[in-house]
């Protein structure tokens, strides 16, 4: 390897990836974005291994072993690195760290997991090509790093979603227009939502399993919500609205399906599908059998409204603070670099440069890093809920994490609930989250450095209201107003128990997978 030459740039782009793991820089921004994306599990469980393989080699192993590291005069000047490493050679703790960061998160979620095994295995060859390790070490820091997460599936079994774990969603399941072939549904399909890891296409399902259904492909910049409404508005307007995207699209075009009152149906065809999992469509094709038998739901939803402007539906939740921040400055790096690279680079920048927000709830003053309002129960203790873990309930799950360490801030958003409640327990993160209940909420959000902050709702980021004051806070900046609105929406979702007709009675019983009997 050292007697082959390569380009300066290649060089260069590999001494930067061995840096970036440093301390184990790259993982911990990693777990970052999981977790403000929904995965504080899967963070948990990565950095978890990852700390207790980091103390392993660090601690034990390169003193037991050690060794002479490569003689850098056999090693091309250009490979060197700024800082070359002076502790034991064997094993290498930036393979280690690598594959119990990968190893953890693939125990959790496998796709994510194998999407991160190249980055793992990246950092590993970047340790050979800057010369900074034997081909052993490397191999061993791998070994080493697996083994403890793999171990750690032992000590904590892998958790589950309420779309994975086999269990029926929650609320009343309902009978709605079936359509076995797709007459008369209109479906919007917005490609530009985000992939989800190792998912085949969508799209090709839907037009090999719904040959009649009217599907709509977004031009770039195209409006979902507007789409939606077109169709709706149309002389013979569609029986049934579709959406394939994310969460955003999924809550624009719910929010038109609401005002005309016909079903949605949700295909999961962004990044996250938060909403789509909480209703049981985890895959397009459970969404279609559920369409083709007329199997359904009535969730809530929430109304957010800027001061006295109309009201948007969310599905998911609402946020203003740290979340904003990042879907904000993601949005600006997704034309260049791609969302999921696009969201590490967001989220290491927001994690170091934003300030507290200034917010009035409920007339109470207070400087909080974020404040959720999720629509529905979600996990109890953390401060960053973003999937519904009800369909119903009648209530709002609000979560406020009070301002102290931008540290802790950061560690409070990266952990699981039982990962947090050890570490605020020996004082490693802050006590200032407040959580509570409730079925409406105003918040009154301050300028911060002479402009208003965003609020995020559904993955999308609005500041569409001026400035103004409040006449009973005399607090300057914006007002948001946030409602639970019960058995709002129907939803297509597949069916565990007996399904009431619009009339209330029982028409047929059916079981997710499987056709229902008359």
């Amino acid at each position: 390897m050292n007697a082959r030459r390569s380009h300066p740039a290649v060089d260069r782009f590999w001494s930067r990836v061995s840096g970036f793991a440093d301390k184990g820089v790259l993982w911990w921004t990693i777990a970052g974005v999981l977790a403000v994306t929904g995965r504080r599990r899967a963070a948990a469980r990565g950095l978890g291994s990852l700390l207790v393989a980091s103390a392993l080699t660090n601690v034990i192993a390169k003193r037991v072993f050690g060794g002479d590291r490569p003689l850098l005069a056999d090693v091309p000047v250009g490979r060197h690195l700024p800082k070359p490493p002076i502790t034991p050679s064997f094993p290498s703790g930036h393979s280690a760290s690598a594959a119990a960061f990968a190893t953890g998160i693939a125990i959790e979620s496998p796709r994510l997991g194998a999407a991160l095994v190249p980055a793992a295995l990246g950092v590993g060859y970047s340790r050979l090509h800057t010369g900074a390790h034997w081909l052993s070490d490397v191999v061993g820091g791998l070994a080493l790093g697996a083994g403890v997460a793999g171990l750690s599936a032992l000590v904590a079994r892998p958790g589950t979603t309420p779309a994975d774990d086999g269990s029926a969603p929650s609320g009343t399941d309902r009978r709605l227009p079936a359509s076995p072939d797709g007459e008369g549904v209109y479906i919007v399909v917005n490609r530009s939502s985000g992939t989800s890891v190792l998912r085949s296409d969508p799209l090709r399902v839907l037009e090999r399993r719904l040959p009649r259904a009217e599907i709509h492909l977004l031009d770039d910049g195209e409006d979902p919500q507007a789409a939606a409404r077109a169709a709706l508005s149309r002389d013979d307007p569609p029986a049934i609205v579709g959406v394939c995207g994310g969460d955003g699209s999924v809550a624009a075009v719910a929010h038109e399906a609401r005002l005309a009152g016909v079903p949605l149906f949700v295909v999961p065809g962004g990044t996250f599908n938060h909403f789509a999992r909480t209703a049981g469509a985890a895959s397009v094709d459970l969404a279609v059998d559920a369409l083709q038998r007329g199997e359904g739901v009535r969730a809530d939803v929430a109304e957010l409204r800027f001061a006295d402007g109309p009201p948007i539906t969310v599905l998911n939740t609402a946020s203003v603070g740290l979340y904003p921040d990042f879907v904000a400055e993601r949005e600006r790096h997704e034309e260049h670099w791609g969302k999921w690279l696009a969201a590490i680079l967001a989220a290491a920048r927001v994690l170091r440069r934003s300030a507290p927000v200034t917010v009035v709830v409920d007339g109470r003053r207070a400087r909080v890093w974020t404040l959720y309002v999720g629509v529905g129960v979600n996990d109890a203790g953390i401060p960053a809920p973003m999937q519904r873990r009800r369909l119903d309930g009648g209530e709002l799950d609000v979560r406020v994490l009070h301002a102290g360490s931008r540290v802790r801030a950061a560690g409070a958003l990266a952990f699981g609930r039982r990962t947090s409640a050890v570490l605020r327990r020996v004082r490693l993160l802050p006590e200032r989250l407040e959580s509570f209940t409730t079925e409406s909420i105003e918040v009154i959000v301050r300028p911060r450095q002479g402009q208003p902050p965003g609020f995020a709702h559904d993955g999308e980021v609005s500041i569409e209201a001026p400035a103004e004051a409040s006449a009973r806070t005399a607090v300057p900046g914006y007002r948001t107003t946030v409602r639970i609105v019960p058995a709002a929406l129907d939803v297509y979702r597949p069916a565990s128990t007996e399904l009431p007709d619009a009339s209330g009675g029982t028409s047929l019983t059916a079981t997710a997978g499987h056709s229902p009997t008359p």
